[in-house]
C-alpha cells in the first residue's frame, strides 16, 4: 500500500505559520524538531499523523529566510471542511485571509473557498460532500 505522507512548505516566520495552521485552519503541531548543523527547523501540522493515514504538512523553516519566491508551478493545498462557510467565518474572526469567498465553482456545483496563510501560499476549502467530486 501507498499513501501520500507531506507536503513540505518552505516559511518565512515559523510561529507565525504554526499559528496560523493551528489555530487558524484548526489543525494540530504533530511534532517539531530543530538541525543545529544544517541550520533549519521542521514542523508538522495536520489533522492527524501519518501512522493514522493522514496526510499532513511539513512547514520548513531556513534560518534566516524570510521570504520565498512560489514561482508559477504550485498552485494550492485543498482541505476538506463539513462546512466551508462557517469555516470562512471563523478563519476570519482568528486573523485569517479569505481570498475567495465560499461558493461554488465557476461553472460547477462544487462549493470551494479559498484562504492564504502568512506565506501567501494558498489552501481551497471544499465543502467536504463535494470534496471527492471531481470540480466542475
Amino acid at each position: 500500500m501507498s499513501q501520500v505522507l507531506h507536503t513540505m512548505l518552505r516559511v518565512g516566520d515559523l510561529d507565525a505559520s504554526i499559528k496560523f495552521y493551528t489555530e487558524v485552519l484548526g489543525m494540530n503541531l504533530l511534532r517539531k524538531s530543530e538541525n543545529q548543523e544544517y541550520q533549519y527547523t521542521l514542523a508538522f501540522v495536520g489533522f492527524g499523523d501519518e501512522s493514522q493515514g493522514h496526510a499532513v504538512i511539513e512547514l520548513t523553516y531556513n534560518w534566516g529566510t524570510t521570504e520565498y519566491d512560489h514561482g508559477s508551478a504550485f498552485g494550492h493545498i485543498a482541505l476538506g471542511y463539513d462546512d466551508i462557510y462557517q469555516a470562512c467565518d471563523k478563519i476570519r474572526a482568528a486573523g485569517g485571509n479569505v481570498t475567495r469567498e465560499p461558493g461554488p465553482v465557476l461553472g460547477g456545483t462544487t462549493h470551494i473557498a479559498f484562504v492564504t496563510d502568512p506565506d501567501g501560499y494558498k489552501i481551497e476549502l471544499i465543502q467536504r460532500e463535494d470534496a471527492t467530486a471531481s470540480i466542475g
